[in-house]
Protein backbone atom coordinates (compact mmCIF):
# COMPACT_ATOMS: atom_id res chain seq x y z
CA UNK A 1 0.00 0.00 0.00
CA UNK A 2 1.23 3.50 -0.82
CA UNK A 3 2.79 5.15 2.26
CA UNK A 4 0.56 8.23 2.18
CA UNK A 5 -2.54 6.13 1.55
CA UNK A 6 -1.68 3.86 4.46
CA UNK A 7 -1.18 6.88 6.71
CA UNK A 8 -4.65 8.18 5.93
CA UNK A 9 -6.11 4.68 6.27
CA UNK A 10 -4.63 4.54 9.77
CA UNK A 11 -5.92 8.02 10.56
CA UNK A 12 -9.54 7.18 9.74
CA UNK A 13 -9.33 3.49 10.83
CA UNK A 14 -10.47 2.60 7.32
CA UNK A 15 -11.36 -1.09 7.86
CA UNK A 16 -13.63 -0.32 10.81
CA UNK A 17 -15.95 1.57 8.46
CA UNK A 18 -17.16 -1.82 7.22
CA UNK A 19 -19.21 -1.89 10.44
CA UNK A 20 -21.09 1.29 9.51
CA UNK A 21 -23.45 0.61 6.54
CA UNK A 22 -25.29 -2.12 8.47
CA UNK A 23 -26.59 0.52 10.89
CA UNK A 24 -28.26 2.40 8.06
CA UNK A 25 -29.64 -0.74 6.43
CA UNK A 26 -31.10 -1.94 9.74
CA UNK A 27 -32.76 1.43 10.31
CA UNK A 28 -34.18 1.60 6.79
CA UNK A 29 -35.64 -1.91 6.99
CA UNK A 30 -37.08 -1.39 10.46
CA UNK A 31 -38.86 1.73 9.24
CA UNK A 32 -40.09 -0.02 6.09
CA UNK A 33 -38.26 2.38 3.78
CA UNK A 34 -35.38 0.34 2.26
CA UNK A 35 -35.06 2.21 -1.06
CA UNK A 36 -31.79 1.07 -2.64
CA UNK A 37 -30.63 4.45 -3.93
CA UNK A 38 -31.41 6.37 -0.77
CA UNK A 39 -30.12 3.69 1.60
CA UNK A 40 -26.88 3.31 -0.34
CA UNK A 41 -26.34 7.06 -0.38
CA UNK A 42 -27.05 7.42 3.33
CA UNK A 43 -24.74 4.51 4.11
CA UNK A 44 -21.97 6.24 2.16
CA UNK A 45 -22.73 9.42 4.09
CA UNK A 46 -22.43 7.57 7.39
CA UNK A 47 -19.08 6.06 6.35
CA UNK A 48 -17.76 9.53 5.52
CA UNK A 49 -18.92 10.85 8.90
CA UNK A 50 -17.36 7.86 10.68
CA UNK A 51 -14.03 8.50 9.01
CA UNK A 52 -14.38 12.21 9.81
CA UNK A 53 -14.88 11.34 13.46
CA UNK A 54 -11.77 9.18 13.53
CA UNK A 55 -9.63 11.90 11.95
CA UNK A 56 -11.06 14.48 14.34
CA UNK A 57 -10.40 12.14 17.27
CA UNK A 58 -6.70 11.94 16.41
CA UNK A 59 -6.50 15.71 15.95
CA UNK A 60 -8.15 16.33 19.34
CA UNK A 61 -6.04 13.68 21.11
CA UNK A 62 -2.70 14.53 19.50
CA UNK A 63 -1.03 15.65 22.75
CA UNK A 64 -2.23 12.59 24.66
CA UNK A 65 -1.31 10.26 21.80
CA UNK A 66 2.26 11.59 21.82
CA UNK A 67 2.67 9.70 25.11
CA UNK A 68 0.16 6.87 24.88
CA UNK A 69 -0.07 6.13 21.13
CA UNK A 70 3.16 7.47 19.57
CA UNK A 71 2.75 5.17 16.56
CA UNK A 72 -0.35 7.01 15.33
CA UNK A 73 0.01 9.24 12.23
CA UNK A 74 0.18 12.63 13.99
CA UNK A 75 2.58 11.93 16.90
CA UNK A 76 4.78 9.81 14.63
CA UNK A 77 5.25 12.81 12.35
CA UNK A 78 3.75 11.17 9.28
CA UNK A 79 0.84 13.64 9.22
CA UNK A 80 0.48 17.20 10.45
CA UNK A 81 -2.35 18.19 12.81
CA UNK A 82 -3.62 20.59 10.17
CA UNK A 83 -3.90 17.82 7.60
CA UNK A 84 -5.85 15.65 10.04
CA UNK A 85 -8.26 18.49 10.83
CA UNK A 86 -8.70 19.28 7.14
CA UNK A 87 -9.46 15.60 6.54
CA UNK A 88 -12.13 15.66 9.26
CA UNK A 89 -13.72 18.81 7.83
CA UNK A 90 -13.61 17.53 4.28
CA UNK A 91 -15.12 14.16 5.15
CA UNK A 92 -17.85 15.85 7.20
CA UNK A 93 -18.72 18.01 4.21
CA UNK A 94 -18.74 14.94 2.00
CA UNK A 95 -21.03 13.12 4.42
CA UNK A 96 -23.49 16.01 4.49
CA UNK A 97 -23.40 16.35 0.71
CA UNK A 98 -24.00 12.65 0.12
CA UNK A 99 -26.96 12.70 2.50
CA UNK A 100 -28.48 15.71 0.78
CA UNK A 101 -28.16 14.02 -2.62
CA UNK A 102 -29.55 10.71 -1.40
CA UNK A 103 -32.25 11.79 1.01
CA UNK A 104 -32.99 15.43 0.29
CA UNK A 105 -33.17 18.48 2.52
CA UNK A 106 -35.44 16.94 5.16
CA UNK A 107 -33.15 13.96 5.68
CA UNK A 108 -30.14 16.26 5.89
CA UNK A 109 -31.76 18.44 8.53
CA UNK A 110 -33.55 15.76 10.55
CA UNK A 111 -31.02 12.93 10.44
CA UNK A 112 -27.58 13.78 9.05
CA UNK A 113 -26.89 17.09 10.78
CA UNK A 114 -27.72 15.69 14.26
CA UNK A 115 -25.44 12.71 13.53
CA UNK A 116 -22.59 14.97 12.41
CA UNK A 117 -23.11 17.22 15.44
CA UNK A 118 -22.97 14.20 17.75
CA UNK A 119 -19.69 13.06 16.19
CA UNK A 120 -18.04 16.46 16.58
CA UNK A 121 -19.42 17.00 20.08
CA UNK A 122 -18.02 13.66 21.20
CA UNK A 123 -14.53 14.25 19.82
CA UNK A 124 -14.19 17.88 20.84
CA UNK A 125 -15.72 17.87 24.30
CA UNK A 126 -17.68 14.89 25.58
CA UNK A 127 -15.20 12.07 25.00
CA UNK A 128 -13.16 12.66 28.16
CA UNK A 129 -16.17 13.35 30.40
CA UNK A 130 -18.44 10.89 32.22
CA UNK A 131 -20.94 11.45 29.40
CA UNK A 132 -18.51 10.14 26.79
CA UNK A 133 -19.82 6.55 26.46
CA UNK A 134 -23.43 7.75 26.37
CA UNK A 135 -22.54 10.34 23.72
CA UNK A 136 -20.89 7.72 21.55
CA UNK A 137 -23.86 5.39 22.04
CA UNK A 138 -26.19 8.23 21.00
CA UNK A 139 -24.12 8.85 17.86
CA UNK A 140 -24.37 5.20 16.89
CA UNK A 141 -28.11 5.18 17.56
CA UNK A 142 -28.46 8.25 15.34
CA UNK A 143 -26.59 6.33 12.65
CA UNK A 144 -29.29 3.65 12.74
CA UNK A 145 -31.99 6.31 12.59
CA UNK A 146 -30.10 7.87 9.67
CA UNK A 147 -31.40 4.98 7.59
CA UNK A 148 -35.02 5.97 8.17
CA UNK A 149 -34.63 9.07 6.01
CA UNK A 150 -37.08 11.94 6.43
CA UNK A 151 -39.99 9.93 7.82
CA UNK A 152 -40.96 8.73 11.29
CA UNK A 153 -38.23 6.84 13.10
CA UNK A 154 -40.24 5.17 15.90
CA UNK A 155 -40.18 1.73 14.29
CA UNK A 156 -36.37 1.81 14.18
CA UNK A 157 -35.94 2.66 17.88
CA UNK A 158 -35.54 -0.98 19.04
CA UNK A 159 -32.72 -1.50 16.51
CA UNK A 160 -31.12 1.81 17.50
CA UNK A 161 -31.37 0.80 21.17
CA UNK A 162 -29.58 -2.49 20.53
CA UNK A 163 -26.71 -0.81 18.73
CA UNK A 164 -26.53 1.98 21.32
CA UNK A 165 -26.42 -0.43 24.28
CA UNK A 166 -23.63 -2.42 22.67
CA UNK A 167 -21.70 0.75 21.79
CA UNK A 168 -22.08 2.13 25.32
CA UNK A 169 -20.40 -0.93 26.84
CA UNK A 170 -17.63 -1.09 24.23
CA UNK A 171 -16.86 2.62 24.64
CA UNK A 172 -16.64 2.31 28.42
CA UNK A 173 -14.20 -0.56 28.05
CA UNK A 174 -12.15 1.34 25.45
CA UNK A 175 -11.21 3.91 28.08
CA UNK A 176 -8.90 1.31 29.59
CA UNK A 177 -6.99 0.29 26.45
CA UNK A 178 -3.74 1.85 27.68
CA UNK A 179 -3.56 0.92 31.38
CA UNK A 180 -5.89 -2.07 31.69
CA UNK A 181 -9.36 -2.21 33.21
CA UNK A 182 -10.91 -2.80 36.63
CA UNK A 183 -12.84 -6.07 36.56
CA UNK A 184 -16.16 -4.20 36.75
CA UNK A 185 -15.77 -2.92 33.17
CA UNK A 186 -15.46 -6.24 31.31
CA UNK A 187 -18.22 -7.60 33.54
CA UNK A 188 -20.45 -4.74 32.40
CA UNK A 189 -19.58 -5.46 28.77
CA UNK A 190 -20.33 -9.14 29.22
CA UNK A 191 -23.63 -8.37 30.99
CA UNK A 192 -24.64 -6.06 28.14
CA UNK A 193 -23.84 -8.71 25.54
CA UNK A 194 -25.88 -11.22 27.55
CA UNK A 195 -28.83 -8.80 27.80
CA UNK A 196 -28.82 -8.04 24.08
CA UNK A 197 -28.45 -11.69 23.08
CA UNK A 198 -31.09 -12.79 25.58
CA UNK A 199 -33.56 -10.16 24.41
CA UNK A 200 -32.91 -11.08 20.80
CA UNK A 201 -33.45 -14.76 21.52
CA UNK A 202 -36.68 -14.02 23.40
CA UNK A 203 -37.96 -11.95 20.48
CA UNK A 204 -37.01 -14.70 18.03
CA UNK A 205 -38.86 -17.33 20.04
CA UNK A 206 -41.90 -15.09 20.38
CA UNK A 207 -42.14 -14.55 16.62
CA UNK A 208 -41.29 -18.06 15.41
CA UNK A 209 -43.60 -21.03 15.10
CA UNK A 210 -47.34 -21.62 14.77
CA UNK A 211 -48.27 -19.61 17.87
CA UNK A 212 -46.32 -16.55 16.79
CA UNK A 213 -49.16 -15.11 14.75
CA UNK A 214 -51.28 -14.69 17.87
CA UNK A 215 -48.47 -13.62 20.20
CA UNK A 216 -48.80 -10.09 21.47
CA UNK A 217 -45.68 -8.04 20.86
CA UNK A 218 -45.18 -4.70 22.55
CA UNK A 219 -44.85 -1.49 20.59
CA UNK A 220 -41.52 0.20 19.93
CA UNK A 221 -40.16 2.08 22.95
CA UNK A 222 -40.92 5.74 23.35
CA UNK A 223 -38.23 8.38 23.65
CA UNK A 224 -39.00 8.70 27.37
CA UNK A 225 -38.42 4.99 27.94
CA UNK A 226 -35.18 5.11 25.96
CA UNK A 227 -33.98 8.04 28.06
CA UNK A 228 -34.87 6.16 31.23
CA UNK A 229 -32.87 3.13 30.13
CA UNK A 230 -29.87 5.31 29.29
CA UNK A 231 -30.04 6.87 32.74
CA UNK A 232 -30.18 3.43 34.33
CA UNK A 233 -27.16 2.37 32.28
CA UNK A 234 -25.10 5.21 33.66
CA UNK A 235 -25.29 3.56 37.08
CA UNK A 236 -24.10 0.17 35.79
CA UNK A 237 -26.47 -1.77 37.98
CA UNK A 238 -28.60 -4.83 37.33
CA UNK A 239 -31.70 -2.67 36.66
CA UNK A 240 -29.90 -1.24 33.62
CA UNK A 241 -29.55 -4.62 31.98
CA UNK A 242 -33.21 -5.31 32.68
CA UNK A 243 -34.29 -1.97 31.21
CA UNK A 244 -32.22 -2.45 28.08
CA UNK A 245 -33.45 -6.03 27.64
CA UNK A 246 -37.06 -4.89 27.97
CA UNK A 247 -36.57 -2.27 25.29
CA UNK A 248 -34.79 -4.63 22.94
CA UNK A 249 -37.59 -7.16 23.24
CA UNK A 250 -39.99 -4.59 21.81
CA UNK A 251 -41.58 -5.58 18.55
CA UNK A 252 -41.46 -4.27 15.04
CA UNK A 253 -44.55 -3.50 12.94
CA UNK A 254 -44.53 -6.92 11.23
CA UNK A 255 -43.60 -8.93 14.33
CA UNK A 256 -47.16 -10.11 14.89
CA UNK A 257 -46.92 -12.40 11.87
CA UNK A 258 -45.17 -15.76 12.09
CA UNK A 259 -41.55 -15.48 11.08
CA UNK A 260 -40.49 -17.42 8.00
CA UNK A 261 -38.15 -20.34 8.79
CA UNK A 262 -35.30 -18.87 6.74
CA UNK A 263 -35.62 -15.53 8.55
CA UNK A 264 -35.52 -17.31 11.90
CA UNK A 265 -32.53 -19.43 10.89
CA UNK A 266 -30.45 -16.47 9.72
CA UNK A 267 -31.52 -14.34 12.70
CA UNK A 268 -30.55 -17.07 15.15
CA UNK A 269 -27.20 -17.74 13.44
CA UNK A 270 -26.31 -14.04 13.36
CA UNK A 271 -27.32 -13.59 16.99
CA UNK A 272 -25.20 -16.57 18.05
CA UNK A 273 -22.24 -15.17 16.08
CA UNK A 274 -22.67 -11.81 17.79
CA UNK A 275 -22.82 -13.35 21.26
CA UNK A 276 -19.85 -15.63 20.62
CA UNK A 277 -17.68 -12.87 19.12
CA UNK A 278 -18.24 -10.56 22.07
CA UNK A 279 -18.46 -12.99 24.96
CA UNK A 280 -15.27 -14.85 24.12
CA UNK A 281 -13.14 -11.67 24.17
CA UNK A 282 -14.98 -10.15 27.14
CA UNK A 283 -14.61 -13.31 29.21
CA UNK A 284 -10.87 -13.24 28.55
CA UNK A 285 -10.72 -9.68 29.93
CA UNK A 286 -12.68 -10.69 33.03
CA UNK A 287 -9.95 -13.28 33.68
CA UNK A 288 -7.08 -10.98 32.72
CA UNK A 289 -7.97 -7.25 32.54
CA UNK A 290 -4.59 -6.23 31.11
CA UNK A 291 -4.30 -3.58 28.41
CA UNK A 292 -3.64 -6.01 25.51
CA UNK A 293 -6.71 -8.05 26.48
CA UNK A 294 -8.78 -4.89 26.72
CA UNK A 295 -7.69 -3.74 23.27
CA UNK A 296 -8.54 -7.15 21.84
CA UNK A 297 -11.99 -7.04 23.44
CA UNK A 298 -12.65 -3.53 22.17
CA UNK A 299 -11.66 -4.59 18.66
CA UNK A 300 -13.92 -7.63 18.92
CA UNK A 301 -16.74 -5.38 20.15
CA UNK A 302 -16.35 -3.06 17.17
CA UNK A 303 -16.33 -5.98 14.74
CA UNK A 304 -19.29 -7.64 16.50
CA UNK A 305 -21.47 -4.82 15.27
CA UNK A 306 -21.62 -6.71 11.98
CA UNK A 307 -23.44 -9.82 13.29
CA UNK A 308 -25.57 -7.59 15.54
CA UNK A 309 -26.64 -5.59 12.49
CA UNK A 310 -27.20 -8.84 10.61
CA UNK A 311 -29.50 -9.98 13.40
CA UNK A 312 -31.53 -6.78 13.12
CA UNK A 313 -31.66 -6.96 9.32
CA UNK A 314 -32.77 -10.59 9.28
CA UNK A 315 -35.29 -9.87 12.03
CA UNK A 316 -36.76 -7.16 9.77
CA UNK A 317 -37.35 -9.81 7.09
CA UNK A 318 -34.28 -9.43 4.86
CA UNK A 319 -32.10 -12.51 5.52
CA UNK A 320 -30.30 -12.23 2.18
CA UNK A 321 -29.08 -8.76 3.14
CA UNK A 322 -27.98 -10.09 6.53
CA UNK A 323 -25.67 -12.75 5.11
CA UNK A 324 -23.05 -10.33 3.67
CA UNK A 325 -22.85 -8.60 7.05
CA UNK A 326 -22.00 -11.85 8.82
CA UNK A 327 -19.63 -12.83 6.00
CA UNK A 328 -17.76 -9.53 6.42
CA UNK A 329 -16.74 -10.39 10.00
CA UNK A 330 -13.63 -12.43 9.11
CA UNK A 331 -12.71 -9.85 6.45
CA UNK A 332 -12.72 -6.93 8.88
CA UNK A 333 -10.70 -9.04 11.31
CA UNK A 334 -8.02 -9.68 8.70
CA UNK A 335 -7.92 -6.03 7.64
CA UNK A 336 -7.65 -4.91 11.28
CA UNK A 337 -4.40 -6.83 11.58
CA UNK A 338 -3.00 -4.46 8.95
CA UNK A 339 -4.74 -1.24 10.00
CA UNK A 340 -6.02 -1.10 13.59
CA UNK A 341 -9.72 -0.52 14.22
CA UNK A 342 -9.01 1.26 17.54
Amino acid sequence: MNTALRTYAELVRAPAAITVPGDVVAGALAAGRPGIRRTTGLAASSVALYWAGMALNDWADRAEDATERPERPIPSGRLTPGAALATAIGLTGAGLGLAALAGGRRTLLRRTLPLAAAVWAYDLGLKSTPLGPAAMAAARALDVLHGTGPGRAAAALPAATAVAAHTFAVTRLSRHEVDGAPTSEPKLSLATTTAIAGAGAAHLLATTGPRAATTHVSQPPTAARLFSAAADGAHLGAPAAGSVAALLAAGTPDAAAARKPVDALVTGAALATYAGTCARAQSAVVRDPSAPRVRAAVGAGIHALLPLQATLVARAGAPLLALPLVAALPLVGRLARKVSST
